[in-house]
């Protein structure tokens, strides 16, 4: 069997999707914390297994019977390395034969203004490597769908106003890593190898702005204000603290060109071109 974590959260549920196309749903399973919010997914016939992070046993219990597990990484920073840790211990002792963990690709972590948030990612590969358990490493990009979050609900008003320079970014969607993931799954020779996930190109927020104006038909300008001054929009916003630092981190790094690396194994995967960001774009405005 195959189970996949946060099965009712947008990757994970997308996943399982895909897997539907080909797979019959008595060889699936989903892990979730709350039940009530996976009948959507018991109705098509996947398995429910109930679990949390922070209970070891309740995930040794959920991993009873599976062959192939998709970690999809925490989105709770409490402990993150430790759900992660807890994760892949009730997956050693429950017989998994196969972890798929979805982590993040960067140049270089180590001198990356987003290593306070994001290096859990990298500890925790270095854990599964440690278990003794076939890997399979799926290091992300950024998703397109932040992007309509960083230029936030005004933008035709307001332009593109965002602090990273010329930094760009290979964007994916989550829909093609679902699609890719669940082709990982359905295939062999996968074992203990990593995969960097991003798109086939590069696209800078100048260009983001540019693709935007195509589409209201009129110039949406495109500013790159220094840091503080954006800091400060965003307090003004009454936005929460931890958005507002998220949101410095990652502008931060897009700044620092540290998403600026593109390679083709998403495509290779996929069988076809990712979904390109002026498609995105146009699907979302």
């Amino acid at each position: 069997m195959k189970l996949i974590t946060g099965a009712t959260g947008q990757l994970g549920g997308a996943i399982l999707k895909n897997l539907l196309q080909t797979e019959e749903a008595t060889s699936l399973a989903a892990l979730v914390r709350d039940t009530s919010k996976a009948e959507e997914l018991r109705q098509a016939g996947i398995s429910i297994r109930q679990g949390d992070y922070f209970d070891a046993a309740s995930l040794e219990k959920a991993f009873h019977g599976i062959s192939q597990l998709v970690l999809v990484s925490s989105n709770d920073f409490e402990d993150r390395l430790g759900q992660h840790q807890r994760v892949v211990d009730a997956a050693v002792k429950a017989g998994v034969q196969h972890i798929l963990y979805t982590g993040v690709s960067l140049k270089n972590i180590d001198i990356s203004p987003l290593k306070p948030l994001l290096n859990d990612h990298y500890a925790t590969e270095a854990y599964i490597q440690a278990s003794g358990l076939n890997y399979t490493f799926l290091q992300h990009t950024l998703y397109a769908e932040v992007i309509p979050l960083f230029l936030g609900p005004q933008v035709f008003e307001t332009g593109v106003f965002f602090p990273v320079g010329d930094g760009k970014v290979p964007f994916v969607t989550r829909t093609d890593l679902a699609a890719a993931i669940a082709q990982l799954l359905r295939t062999k020779g996968h074992e203990n190898k990593t995969y960097r996930m991003t798109n086939n190109q590069l696209w800078g927020f100048a260009e983001i702005a540019k693709s935007v104006s195509d589409l209201a038909g009129k110039e949406i300008p495109f500013i790159s204000p220094e840091a503080s001054v954006y800091e400060e929009v965003l307090r003004n916003a009454a936005l929460p603290e931890e958005i507002i630092q998220m949101s410095l981190g990652f502008a931060a790094a897009i700044a620092h060109h540290d998403f600026e690396e593109v390679f083709p194994d998403l495509e290779q995967i996929l069988g076809r071109a990712p979904v390109d960001l002026n498609s995105y774009l146009k699907s979302v405005y």
